[in-house]
């Protein structure tokens, strides 16, 4: 009968808790990158017109519409390692005559590693950095968040002549991309 107790007694000892206890969790973040343009008004499409003076007399330069800053650039990044992410900006086409200059401001909204506006630049149809060191950041959504755009546009004189009247429709594109 000993025996029995000293078997029993040992099982019952390897099963007792202990004062202390461990378990593990997996925590997964997805990889996001995500943007889009807001806008203050009703469509982030809009028309920029050169006009005439009035009255118009002979031998004046038409006018340059006023600049344009109606839209806001918004994204939301989770960075996969250290590699930073920027926007890059490509037209699909260029206006003749016409130099359409874009600069992005600081963004005062969101959290993270937000990136930060270069000095801006004239469009082309090759892609160019607008913002860059993006890290895992969220900008906030919405008109008023993120990275106020503004656009302006000359009819510069050295580019005058290749000026000719109608409407272009170009379409302007932003990439969040890996640096």
């Amino acid at each position: 009968m000993a025996f029995v107790l000293a078997i029993g007694s040992s099982f019952s000892a390897l099963a007792q808790d202990t004062r202390t206890d461990n378990h593990q969790i997996t925590v997964d973040v997805p990889i996001v990158a995500l943007l889009d343009l807001e806008t203050t008004g009703s469509n982030k499409n809009f028309t920029a017109t050169f006009t005439q003076r009035t009255p118009l007399e002979a031998g004046e330069k038409i006018d340059a519409p006023a600049n344009n800053s109606t839209l806001w650039l918004n994204y939301s990044s989770i960075q996969t390692g250290s590699i930073p992410k920027r926007v890059d900006v490509s037209a699909s086409a260029l206006v003749p005559g016409v130099t359409i200059h874009l600069i992005a401001a600081e963004s005062a909204t969101g959290a993270g590693s937000l990136g930060g506006p270069t000095a801006g630049f004239n469009l082309t149809a090759a892609a160019q950095p607008l913002i860059t060191g993006i890290g895992s950041a969220y900008t906030a959504n919405g008109p008023n968040n993120g990275h106020q755009l503004t656009y302006s546009f000359l009819a510069e004189d050295e580019n005058y002549g290749e000026l000719r009247s109608g409407g272009t429709t170009i379409s302007v594109t932003y990439t969040l991309a890996d640096n």
